[in-house]
């Protein structure tokens, strides 16, 4: 009998630079209709406090998705079921990039009104990226696996990502911050296969590629994020 892989992985398998979904597929040889991801707008931490949460389960097939929402569903845990399988669970990498964005924002003192500008931009460079990457025509990023995600993830104060992003544009180094936190941000390694993916498909990502400067090249995050205000977010 074939089972169900579940994932409720934000991120990528360091060594390969592959989605959790592509590496079962890859590497256990799980086929793909039997794969299926949990995502967001969620934090662990409002789950374990009972306050309403919601979740978005997503598989190639639907009847995938409605059989994993059979065990997840409760009074303060609402799901919602997607076909969008790749399309997601690159938004919930994508989404911890822009949060360590929001943070270096947040840490060298931008306030709100830009970061409203940030989170539309940045959901803007999503949809142009999985539009190039998986292409779907059913695919609306508005919805809350994808910008719901985003905007819980850049906003909140349990955002692993965010907090990462707000040490570094405090001044921390990289490597400090990450010894500081003593957890994963997913975003750094997130960041390296967002890049290297769409430069090799000649995709331009203002947001993304300045997060990838700040932590894989060492580039001056203030500097970095003037150029960013003044030239790319529109």
């Amino acid at each position: 009998m074939d089972h169900t892989y579940v994932s409720a992985i934000k991120g990528i398998e360091p060594n390969t630079q592959l989605v959790v979904a592509k590496y079962l597929e890859k590497h256990h040889h799980v086929a793909p209709e039997n794969i299926a991801i949990i995502t967001g707008p969620c934090h662990a931490e409002e789950v374990a406090s009972e306050k309403l949460s919601y979740l978005t389960v997503a598989a190639n097939q639907l009847a995938i998705a409605e059989k994993v929402k059979q065990y997840l569903v409760g009074p303060y845990i609402k799901v919602k079921c997607s076909n969008d399988l790749l399309g997601a669970e690159y938004a919930a990498v994508m989404k911890n990039i822009y949060a360590i964005g929001a943070g270096i924002a947040h840490g060298l003192g931008y306030g709100d009104n830009f970061l409203a500008l940030y989170t539309s931009c940045a959901i803007r460079e999503m949809e142009a990226f999985l539009n190039v990457l998986d292409p779907s025509d059913e695919r609306d990023v508005n919805e809350a696996a994808y910008l719901g995600d985003l905007l819980v993830t850049c906003y909140s104060q349990f955002s692993r990502n965010r907090t990462f992003g707000n040490m570094l544009g405090k001044g921390y180094s990289v490597k400090a911050a990450q010894l500081e936190m003593n957890m994963v941000a997913e975003g750094y390694y997130a960041s390296k296969l967002i890049y290297e993916k769409s430069n090799k498909n000649g995709l331009i990502l203002p947001i993304a590629d300045a997060v990838y400067q700040i932590i894989y090249q060492n580039a001056n995050a203030k500097r970095t994020f003037r150029a960013l205000s003044e030239d790319s977010l529109r």
